[in-house]
């Protein structure tokens, strides 16, 4: 797996190199800044890109627009977005598009080497990863609203879980539940939340997300 890094920081950065190129990835470039990451993501054409939201020179969210720009480009691109803090509004713009193959994680996350290196492959095949933070966020957002204020607990469990990309045999685990009791909360998510159910996983998750973000 081919991977570019932007992230100013020296030490996190090489952090990340040693850690991805310990699980068998391959890391094409390392950068620091939002031109030089536009660059590589065109050059290198990496399988998935490990990107800090901000960057110099302004550290605002430069990792964020040169990563929607190169996905403008180059629609699915994988990338894997880390930030210090939850941003909800960081966490729209990357969804906006729909295409999937996204992941928004905070910092922290990346001293937890296997979630760290899970996220990084689930985003590189396609699939979708949110910090556990950022679903609590939109999830309170959207119960301000009413959009999930029919859900029980256990069906907000579900759908955390699933908003975070877990399979039905993940959720079923972490639960320890059976799988037809999750299927029966799957279909009461959506039924609630007027959202056409998928046996696809990836995109059950982009529409959850979908609903959740509006």
């Amino acid at each position: 797996m081919r991977v570019v890094i932007a992230e100013d920081l020296f030490l996190l950065r090489d952090g990340l190199i040693r850690t991805l190129q310990e699980h068998g990835c391959e890391v094409v470039a390392a950068v620091d800044n939002s031109p030089a990451l536009l660059r590589a993501l065109r050059e290198e054409e990496p399988d998935v890109a490990v990107v800090d939201i901000r960057l110099p020179p302004t550290f605002t969210d430069e990792g964020l627009q040169a990563t929607l720009e190169a996905r403008r480009a180059r629609p699915g691109l994988p990338v894997l977005i880390l930030s210090q803090y939850v941003d909800q509004l960081y966490a729209h713009e990357l969804l906006a598009g729909g295409e999937g193959a996204i992941g928004y994680l905070l910092k922290d996350r990346v001293t937890h080497t296997a979630q760290f290196i899970d996220a990084v492959r689930t985003v590189a095949a396609g699939g979708t990863v949110m910090d556990p933070q950022v679903i609590a966020k939109l999830l309170a957002r959207s119960d301000a609203r009413g959009n999930t204020s029919q859900l029980t607990p256990r069906e907000h469990q579900v759908l955390e879980l699933m908003a975070e990309g877990r399979s039905n045999a993940a959720i079923m685990g972490t639960l320890h539940i059976s799988e037809s009791a999750v299927a029966k909360h799957t279909a009461a998510i959506f039924a609630k939340l007027r959202i056409e159910a998928s046996a696809d996983d990836n995109r059950r998750v982009l529409a959850v997300l979908a609903y959740l973000k509006r």
